[in-house]
This record gives C-alpha cells, structure tokens and sequence, in this order.
C-alpha cells in the first residue's frame, strides 16, 4: 500500500486503540460523567498544552516509525535482487561448465552448483539447481557393458562421465544427511530421476523428508545402488517403470515413515 494511504490507517487506528483504552479505565474506575469547569486555571492550560505537543509528538513518532519500516522493506528488497543477481550470473557460469568438454571442468561446475544451491537467497533459487544436477543425470548416459573394451578412448570418457556423475550422487546423499535446521540441509526438496540411467550409487543414511523422489523409468544398470539407514519421512517415492537389470538394489535398515504412493 502506498505510504500515504499506510499512514493515515496507522493513525487513526492508534487513536481508536488509545480511546479505548481511555474508555476502559474510565469504566474501571466507575467514573460517570466529567465535572464542568467554567475557567481553566494556568495548571490546567498548561496540561492542556502538555497534552497537546504530546499528541503532535506521538504522531510524529508513528509517522517516523511507518517510515523507518517502509524504508527497511525497501533495503531488503533491494538485497535481495542485488542477492538474486549475483545468485543468477554464478549460476550462468556454473551451467556452462556442467556443458563442457573436460570432465574436470565439469567436475568443477557441480561443485560450483551445490555450493550455488547451499547460498541461494529463496527456496526456489535451492531447488532450480538442484533441479539442474538431476537434470545432469537424466541425459543419456552409456553403461559400462556397452562400452567397447579395446576403444581405450571411449572407456577413459565412460569413466571420466561416471566420476561426474557419481560425484552428483554423493553431494545430493551428503546434503540429505544433514538435518534441518542446518542452511545447508537439502532435505523437504523435490528430487528428480526420471530416466537416469544408475551404475552404483550411495544413498545409505540420506534423509528424504517432506519432498517429492522420483525414479520413474529409471534404469539400475549395474554396480550397488545403497538405500542404507536412509529414511524415507511423509516423502511421495515412485518407482513406476523402472527398471533393475544386474544391478543390486540395498535398502537395509531403510526406514518408511509416511504416505508412499
């Protein structure tokens, strides 16, 4: 609302507070009606006047005090798009080394991106990146039996891509270990791995709580995937579709608390 429709909102609802107040101890103390005075002394003129430059004092007080609000609102929005700027060019530069040619560099960009997730100013900043990393997953991906095994070129790329890709996977599980209240807890958002292709994974102790897991047409290729000790609390998981072929599924001492569809 606009500052000049704010204050006289605030004023007139500070006098009708004051008067009853004023109304309330007057019933209190079982007063009736007010004894009349034909001539105001110099004691009675004065308080008038006391009461006067009082009221004046105390609207300037609440106009102050409305100003000093607005004022504040306008500081904080101003850091947060200043925040969410920032938050938007690193973000750039950390996509664009998930995209490059050398797995370090693109080692460097997950890196980057959870770190980016960690300091996002907004709830929805967080999930975006963390949206991009499942997102990483999802493109395709060859396993390793489909690698030939004289084409040294293609196994060192396989493994190059793997360690990325696992990398992914252990940032996401060690987020999901931290409880909340931590700033850097991940836990209560959404994670998306429809289609990822998954040839080993550790999840073991990871704490999936309030958010959305999805593994729909998911493909367990082969290695261990561990659900360990990993809890799942008022958490919707999905499996429709997956697939498991030679892959090791563990999920001992997993806990399911909640609603699973």
């Amino acid at each position: 609302m606009h500052v000049w429709i704010v204050l006289p909102l605030v004023f007139v609802t500070a006098l009708a507070i004051a008067a009853g107040v004023f109304f309330v101890g007057w019933d209190l103390l079982g007063a009736h009606e007010l004894k009349p005075e034909h001539r105001i002394d110099s004691k009675a003129l004065f308080e008038l006047v006391k009461l006067s430059f009082g009221v004046v004092a105390g609207a300037g007080a609440l106009v102050a005090l409305v100003v000093a609000y607005r004022r504040q609102r306008v500081d904080e929005d101003g850091a947060l798009r200043e925040a969410t700027r920032l938050h938007t060019e690193r973000f750039t530069a950390a996509v664009s080394q998930l995209g490059d040619d050398f797995a370090a560099v693109r080692l460097g960009g997950v890196h980057a991106l959870a770190g980016l997730a960690d300091d996002a100013p907004t709830r929805e900043l967080r999930q975006t990146c963390i949206d991009v990393l499942c997102a990483y997953l999802c493109l395709p991906y060859t396993a390793e039996w489909e690698v030939p095994a004289d084409d040294a070129a293609a196994r060192h790329a396989y493994q190059a891509l793997r360690e990325v890709r696992h990398t992914i996977i252990r940032l996401i599980r060690d987020h999901l270990r931290l409880s909340y209240p931590h700033p850097r807890s991940w836990q209560g958002y959404d994670f998306d791995f429809t289609g990822v292709v998954f040839d080993g994974g550790d999840f073991s102790d990871a704490e999936f709580t309030g958010g959305t897991l999805t593994f729909d047409g998911a493909e367990f290729t082969g290695g261990t995937v561990s659900f360990g000790l990993a809890g799942f609390t008022n958490s919707m998981v999905a499996f429709v579709g997956a697939k498991f072929t030679g892959a090791r599924i563990a999920f001992l001492g997993a806990k399911f608390t909640g609603g699973l569809p």
